[in-house]
């Protein structure tokens, strides 16, 4: 009969299994910032998967989360929190809260984030998730995230979780100069897109090939 694996066991299991992820996974693919590694470490992921996808919450792919929907994998909530460049003081906005675990992570990294879920239900099961986690600095409500939260704007870094075929021009106006927008654009083929906000205008970089679900709500 296998001997029962003790809580204290268990939560072991979890922090070697993300210190392994963010060894293998992030900082052995190029992800620099100390802030972000750090955060990416710290954060739980095991506790934004279902009950039954747990053993998975720390291998390198997205995962189902109900409603069509996934938490992306590691990488890429390293890498756009890494290009976000959020600095400490930041105000961020999320567009597609989902589990709440890159709201999570961004606010390790920013002052304040606003993190919008246009499905009422994620939204809710998120904000659960990051109070139990003891998250203050985080305010999650259920919206169309084309229209953004102007009345919290302006932003100095917004990160978009879902795919848009083409960026929302309210996302563009609600951004601080100097601010960057990350951002997957396209339909069935999509690239990371990071918006810079100046002074003159917009700067836009497309970075790499993504796959996320869909944009929904007003365009």
């Amino acid at each position: 009969m296998p001997t029962p694996v003790t809580k204290a066991q268990d939560t072991l299991n979890f922090d070697r299994a993300r210190s392994q992820m963010v060894e293998r996974q992030l900082r052995d693919r190029g992800i620099e910032d100390p802030a972000v590694l750090a955060a990416m470490q710290r954060v739980p992921r095991h506790r934004f998967v279902p009950s039954d996808l747990v053993d998975l919450a720390y291998q390198d792919s997205p995962l189902p989360i109900g409603y069509d929907q996934t938490i992306s994998q590691p990488y890429i909530v390293a890498y756009m929190s890494e290009v976000a460049q959020i600095a400490p003081g930041d105000r961020v906005l999320e567009i597609g809260t989902g589990s709440g675990y890159q709201a999570a992570i961004l606010a390790q990294l920013a002052r304040e984030v606003y993190t919008i879920e246009i499905i009422p239900e994620l939204a809710a099961s998120a904000s659960a998730t990051l109070q139990e986690l003891g998250y203050e600095n985080i305010e999650v409500k259920a919206g169309d995230g084309y229209r953004g939260w102007p009345e919290a704007a302006p932003f100095e870094a917004i990160v978009v979780t879902a795919a848009p075929d083409r960026v929302p021009q309210a996302l563009i106006e609600q951004l601080a100069i100097g601010g960057k927008l990350v951002i997957p654009v396209g339909t069935s083929v999509q690239q990371m897109t990071i918006i810079t906000k100046t002074e003159e205008g917009i700067v836009e970089e497309q970075t790499l090939p993504v796959r996320f679900v869909p944009m929904t709500g007003g365009s």
